[in-house]
């Protein structure tokens, strides 16, 4: 549908975060009286309008868009309450004019960024004849499929970024330090009635000529994207005259760029045109935002480095006050600087506004920008030192405002339970850009009466346990110390836009957290291949409170077990096993089930063991990682594995010359330590393993292993250091060089205490100070010897 109709149809182009616009679009509206407002944004998101102008709504608030498909792809539009797109949706509710978006759907600018990012893949760019859909479509709406984009998409209209050279040009030229400045300067201060619109469709026009005059023919996919979003919206407007409004009683609200190029409709797109428009499935939500996003500093990318700062300005403009934003920008750095403890008299903010106020006239500016404000409060407050001032001048320009919604508005259904389970859980003071800290006792409150309050914390935890499964990071876990009680969690929770986005994408896997995260280990469970997945998907399901998803877990680790023969992941899986176990009735969950399991991993541990135990250095130190923990579950399980038969392969291993010496240097002292070697044996065997003629990697790597535990109890055997002084004073220079890495390795996992009484045996024994043998004994490796150490590691101990 070809048409030259909309003479008279009133283009009103905007920088979509920009306080003058909001001001001046609301004023012409007020003015122009339409009986429709088109504005630029997804057309299939007209629906939302009605949500996003309810009087409970907050701004700053967002559209998500989101594909119904994995891979899930978003697009975003953000609104702050200055935004002239949102006023002009506020105008035409409060005036009953019909308003709706005219850009492309949502899924045509998904289906649309998909061929670009294919296109961007390529090193030249895009060219025709690489990927032709884009500038076919582009010659399809009668435009030359040449030029540059200045707007990336309906999600991201971030002009600077693809015409950054000439906005650096633009801001040279005017003297200013970049091209925000300029803009504030020029745009946002001057507040004469229809100046910003006239002004912004003369900078429209010659942006657009000065873009297509220097581009490359490598960016003409990005021209040609722009060129068939403002045919499209050029249909729309179209549609709205046939619909019966009088091109007169028509506004349209786009970005400055578009401006000059949607007041002829004569390149409207036809059916035929639009039937060429690519599209993915989607579905679109709205969300809360924050600030802290809307920044060009870390999120949406449309040059508003400072969303508070604007917010103030935008207050300032609707009371009619401007001319107070210096006042109020400068006295709230100072009372951020005074309530942090650093004194700001009220003399100094008065002379940072003058400073301010001088800035500003040395560039014929009405009044000062935010570089003239950010200047002034260095100077002034901050004495000449950012670093002074930095944190709060981050507090007066960008903030930390979130925006909300009405309940249930425009909500996935995943959305929706995450809102219930805050306000089950007593969260929802938690839902903010703040991080803060959450601990949790996983015991029974029994000074509260229901049973829902008794176990507030538990829930708690199990849902913080789902999120993280889900990959959703509102909470994060802090890591558990060692005294830590098993019934305490430690928590940093979080709120963010990404937290939002993270929900939606989650949709997918199911409509609630619990049935999203069953179905997320469902999908791990049939893919696991190793036992030490499977007991990690065990211990998630039961951190999650999750049954059935427990025992799927617990019958794929048993069928692995079966056929695997690595005694360190056996352990590793015995281990998380018995620690369910344990503490399965803090979380209220029957482990039972478990105990089989159990002694069945622990009983191939054992089978395997000795076997396993005939390694290198290098295999050696997750074997002794192993053995700590079958020793642990040995003890605390006595009643329910085989602890006699762990001591008698521990025993096994201790006798033996063919395994490696710190293993069984290291079951000698676990039998010592479970009073399973008598002090005679235990004398017998040290002289046995550091008699004259053992190799240095065989003696001192025994020690090494027999010093990894109980130390207190060989600290006070005189003889056994006695022992060893004489093997050492047995062996040649390499080999003493040789055995005295092996030594300082065992050495640096004593404490300073137990040190402090090695030096002062060896001193006795060498007769010399505790200083001199603990200099000697215990300094860092040296380069030769951590590369000596490298060597006995590749040591082969099959050729004994």
């Amino acid at each position: 549908m070809k048409t030259a109709r909309g003479a008279g149809v009133h283009i009103f182009g905007v920088r979509h975060l920009s306080p003058a616009g909001a001001y001046h679009v609301a004023d012409f509206l007020d003015k122009a009286q339409p009986t429709a407002v088109l504005i630029e944004g997804p057309s299939d998101a007209t629906a939302e309008i009605a949500h996003l102008t309810n009087v409970s709504t907050k701004p700053p608030v967002a559209m998500l868009a989101f594909t119904e498909e994995l891979p899930v792809r978003t697009a975003l539009w953000p609104f702050a309450a200055y935004s002239p797109e949102y006023q002009a949706m506020l105008w035409a509710r409060k005036h009953g004019a019909y308003c709706a978006f005219i850009d492309l759907p949502s899924s045509s600018v998904i289906g649309l960024e998909d061929i670009r990012g294919s296109a961007a893949a390529s090193p030249a760019g895009l060219r025709e004849d690489e990927n032709p859909d884009l500038p076919a479509l582009a010659k399809a709406t009668g435009q030359a499929a040449e030029g540059t984009v200045v707007e990336r998409s309906g999600a991201d209209e971030g002009n600077e970024t693809t015409a950054s050279s000439l906005y650096e040009r633009i801001a040279k030229i005017s003297g200013e330090p970049d091209f925000d400045t300029y803009w504030e300067r020029n745009f946002e201060h001057n507040l004469s009635p229809d100046a910003y619109r006239q002004t912004i469709l003369a900078y429209s026009e010659r942006m657009r000529e000065l873009t297509e005059e220097s581009e490359q023919t490598s960016r003409r996919g990005e021209y040609a994207y722009n060129a068939i979003r403002e045919a499209y919206m050029c249909r729309q407007i179209a549609d709205a005259i046939a619909a019966g409004h009088s091109p007169d009683r028509i506004v349209v609200v786009c970005g400055a760029y578009h401006a000059s190029a949607l007041g002829d409709l004569a390149n409207a797109m036809s059916d035929e045109e639009m039937k060429l428009l690519p599209s993915r499935k989607t579905k679109l939500t709205l969300m809360p935002y924050s600030y802290l996003k809307l920044s060009s500093l870390t999120g949406y990318g449309a040059g508003n480095v400072a969303p508070y700062y604007f917010e103030m300005m935008w207050e300032h403009m609707r009371r009619g006050t401007l001319q107070e934003l210096p006042h109020r920008y400068l006295a709230s750095v100072a009372a951020d600087l005074r309530a942090a403890g650093t004194h700001r008299s009220t003399a100094e903010v008065i002379e940072a506004v003058r400073f301010a106020e001088s800035l500003a006239a040395l560039h014929d500016g009405l009044a000062p920008t935010l570089t003239d404000l950010r200047d002034a409060a260095k100077t002034l407050l901050g004495r000449g030192e950012l670093s002074v001032v930095a944190e709060s001048l981050a507090k007066a320009e960008v903030g930390t405002a979130i925006g909300s919604l009405a309940e249930g508005v425009s909500q996935t259904p995943i959305q929706e339970d995450m809102n219930r389970q805050l306000k089950r859980l007593k969260l929802e003071k938690y839902k903010t850009a703040v991080a803060a800290d959450l601990s949790l006792d996983l015991r029974e409150n029994r000074r509260v009466s229901s049973k829902e309050a008794a176990f507030l914390d538990l829930n708690r935890s199990f849902w913080f346990h789902r999120l993280s499964l889900l990959g959703i990071h509102f909470v994060k876990a802090k890591a558990r110390g060692e005294e830590q009680a098993a019934w305490a969690e430690h928590w940093i929770v979080q709120w963010s836009p990404e937290v939002e986005i993270e929900v939606v994408e989650s949709n997918l896997l199911g409509e609630t957290v619990e049935t999203a995260a069953a179905f997320v280990l469902q999908q791990r469970l049939e893919s696991c291949s190793t036992i030490k997945e499977a007991s990690e998907l065990i211990t998630a399901a039961y951190e999650c409170g999750m049954i059935h998803q427990m025992e799927a877990g617990r019958s794929a680790l048993q069928k692995l077990a079966v056929q695997s023969q690595n005694v360190a992941e056996i352990a590793e899986a015995a281990r998380k096993l018995s620690q369910l176990v344990r503490f399965g009735g803090v979380r209220r969950i029957d482990t039972a089930p478990l105990v089989p399991l159990l002694q069945q991993l622990f009983l191939r541990a054992c089978l395997y063991f000795y076997e396993a135990s005939q390694c290198n250095d290098e295999a050696a130190k997750p074997m002794a990682a192993a053995m700590n923990e079958m020793n642990h579950i040995a003890s605390e399980h006595s009643g329910e594995v085989d602890d006699e038969l762990w001591v008698r392969e521990l025993a096994r291993l201790s006798d033996r010359d063919d395994a490696n010496p710190l293993l069984s240097g290291l079951a000698c002292a676990m039998l010592l330590e479970r009073g399973e070697l008598s002090a005679e044996q235990c004398a017998a065997e040290v002289s046995r393993r550091l008699s004259p003629g053992i190799p240095a990697e065989l003696g001192a790597g025994w020690f090494e292993g027999l010093a990894l535990r109980n130390r207190y109890a060989l600290l006070s055997r005189m003889s056994l250091w006695q022992q060893l002084d004489e093997y050492i004073s047995t062996l040649e220079d390499e080999e003493f060089k040789r055995a005295l890495v092996f030594l300082r390795r065992a050495f640096s996992a004593f404490s300073p205490k137990e040190k402090t009484m090695v030096a002062e045996l060896l001193g006795e024994l060498w007769g010399v100070e505790p200083e001199q043998a603990a200099e000697i004994v215990m300094d860092d490796l040296k380069e030769e010897e951590a590369r000596m150490l490298d060597e006995i590691n590749d040591f082969d101990f099959e050729d004994f």
